[in-house]
C-alpha cells in the first residue's frame, strides 16, 4: 500500500521542478499544476505501472530513483531507462491511446506526484510551452536512442558494462551507485554472473570501489577508455 503520511512538497518549492517538462510554470501555471496532482510515497520495489495496462496519468519524480523495463519472450527484464527525480514517467503512452508497452517500478524510496491522463491531456492543449518541450523532448529522446542501441550493439560486455557505469555515475550524481546486481546486469543486457565477474576486473585494475552492493567510480577517465567512447 501507499504510504501517505511523507511531507507533502508543493510545485513551487519543488526542488527538481528544474528537471522537469514543467520547468518554465510559474505563478498562476504554477497554482494550477498544483491543483491537478496528488503526491504518494512509494517504497521500494512498487509498481507505478505494468506492461500491457491501461495509462491512467503521469507520475513525477520528487525524489527517487524508478526502472522503466520490458520483458522478454522468456520473461527476463530489459531495462530501458532508468529516470531520477525530476523526470515525468509514462508520458508517452498518453499520445499513443495504446496499453503500456513498458513497465516502470520504483528502484528505492520515493516521493512521485501524480497527474491524471485528462488533466495532463489539458495542459498539453492549453500550453503550448510544455506542447514544444514535449515534441522537442521525444524527437531528441528518439535519437539519442537510436544511436545509442547502435553504437551499444557493436559494444562487448566489458564495454557495455563501462558505459553503463558511467551513465549510472550521472543518474546517481553526489551519490555512489546503488543498484541490485540483477538490475545492473538487465541494463547491461548480460548474465549476473558475468557482471559480477566484469566488476571484480575493473575492481582489480583500480577503476571502481565496492562498499557492499553499493559502487564508487574512482577513475572515470579508465572507465571512458575501457567504453571504447
Amino acid at each position: 500500500m501507499l504510504d501517505q503520511s511523507h511531507k507533502h512538497v508543493t510545485c513551487e518549492n519543488c526542488k527538481t521542478r528544474g528537471n522537469s517538462l514543467f520547468k518554465s510554470f510559474c505563478g498562476e501555471e504554477l497554482e494550477g499544476l498544483q491543483s491537478l496532482k496528488s503526491c504518494s510515497f512509494y517504497k521500494k520495489n512498487q509498481p507505478l505501472f505494468i506492461e500491457g495496462s491501461i495509462p491512467r496519468g503521469v507520475f513525477c519524480l520528487n525524489t527517487g530513483k524508478v526502472k522503466i523495463f520490458a520483458r522478454g519472450e522468456e520473461g527476463k527484464e530489459q531495462i530501458i531507462h532508468l529516470a531520477a527525480g525530476g523526470e515525468i514517467v509514462g508520458f508517452r503512452a498518453m499520445f499513443s491511446g495504446e496499453p503500456y508497452k513498458v513497465s516502470a517500478t520504483t528502484l528505492e524510496d520515493c516521493n512521485i506526484c501524480f497527474i491524471s491522463k485528462s488533466d495532463f491531456l489539458d495542459l498539453v492543449d492549453t500550453n503550448t510551452t510544455l506542447r514544444n518541450g514535449i515534441m522537442k523532448e521525444l524527437s531528441t529522446e528518439l535519437a539519442e536512442r537510436a544511436t545509442f542501441i547502435t553504437n551499444m550493439a557493436q559494444k562487448s560486455v566489458r564495454e557495455r558494462l563501462a558505459v553503463a557505469l558511467l551513465l549510472l555515475q550521472d543518474i546517481y550524481s553526489d551519490e555512489m551507485i546503488n543498484l541490485s546486481r540483477e538490475d545492473m546486469a538487465n541494463f547491461v543486457g548480460t548474465a549476473t554472473e558475468t557482471l559480477i565477474r566484469l566488476l571484480r576486473d575493473f575492481k582489480d585494475e583500480n577503476l571502481i570501489q565496492t562498499h557492499a552492493r553499493k559502487i564508487e567510480i574512482i577513475n572515470r577517465a579508465g572507465l571512458i577508455k575501457v567504453s571504447g567512447a
